[in-house]
């Protein structure tokens, strides 16, 4: 199959990251199901696209959805999912709108706010993958492409409960890319590198919106992973900031690349012998 005719799958796809990824996947020719809670802004992605009917817009509350029947729904639109990019998430404005320079403390942090983080950020991209990666077997070819978080994040004070959900999807995205090994089917973390001009930062971020990282810093990352040029590569993690666009993708990938997660810390339990 060309590389181009394949169905993407993302979440969060009306704004940010997922509308930058979408509306460049689909100009590239790739079929793309968004998904988002955001019925108007799915609405302003479809107007974006021209109405190309390539792209099709599903509504979805991932923190309460049905991932078969999101699946379903999506395969009888295209036939089948290539290609799935969990890039959804809440962020700490949920918390407080002024988190930028008025961090929560972990204690200050409601169980419904940490419940919801946990749901999308993290049980969303186990429930979608688990679905999902069945047909990708038996064809022996797909992508999952996970987009967490810089690992400082997930572990600095004042980020309860985004960092703490994403370290989650960053650990998962190790474990799955281990157990797909040599099914075909590869897992990858993208990261952009830090604060991002999404509406994930509230107005009330002390930034001017133009100093930020633009969300196309995701696309050249993606583009290649989701080509067959990167069909051995599985269990890494790429910073969008650190991808040379200059470079061969295969070079660029090298130095932006490193693996998923903390493995270069990681110590193996000592097992009793069975």
């Amino acid at each position: 199959m060309s590389d181009y005719n394949r169905t993407v799958l993302i979440t969060g796809a009306a704004q940010g990251l997922g509308r930058a990824m979408a509306l460049c996947l689909l100009g590239l020719g790739y079929k793309i199901a968004a998904v988002d809670r955001d019925t108007k802004a799915l609405a302003s992605l479809k107007d974006a696209a021209s109405k190309e009917p390539r792209l099709e817009a599903f509504v979805v509350d991932l923190t309460d959805f049905e991932p078969a029947e999101l699946l379903a729904n999506v395969e009888r639109r295209f036939d089948q999912v290539d290609i799935l990019i969990n890039n959804a998430g809440i962020g700490q404005g949920q918390v407080r709108p002024d988190y930028h320079v008025n961090s929560p403390k972990f204690y200050e942090v409601n169980p419904s706010q940490w419940s919801r983080a946990i749901a999308v950020n993290a049980s969303a991209v186990f429930l979608l993958s688990r679905v999902a990666v069945k047909p990708m077997m038996e064809r022996r070819w797909g992508r999952i492409i996970n987009i967490t978080t810089s690992l400082g994040t997930m572990l600095r004070g004042g980020w309860t409960p985004y960092g703490p959900s994403k370290a989650s999807a960053e650990a998962l995205s190790a474990v799955m890319a281990a157990d797909l090994e040599g099914t075909g089917v590869t897992v990858n973390v993208v990261v952009p590198g830090g604060v991002v001009n999404t509406a994930m930062i509230p107005m009330e971020a002390p930034f001017a919106r133009d100093a930020l990282i633009q969300p196309d810093v995701m696309l050249p990352p993606v583009m290649w992973l989701v080509s067959h040029a990167a069909d051995h590569v599985t269990g890494k993690r790429f910073l969008g900031t650190s991808w040379n666009a200059d470079l061969a993708p295969e070079v660029a990938a090298e130095r932006a690349g490193a693996p998923i997660g903390w493995k270069d810390l990681a110590v193996l339990p000592i097992r009793p012998a069975f």
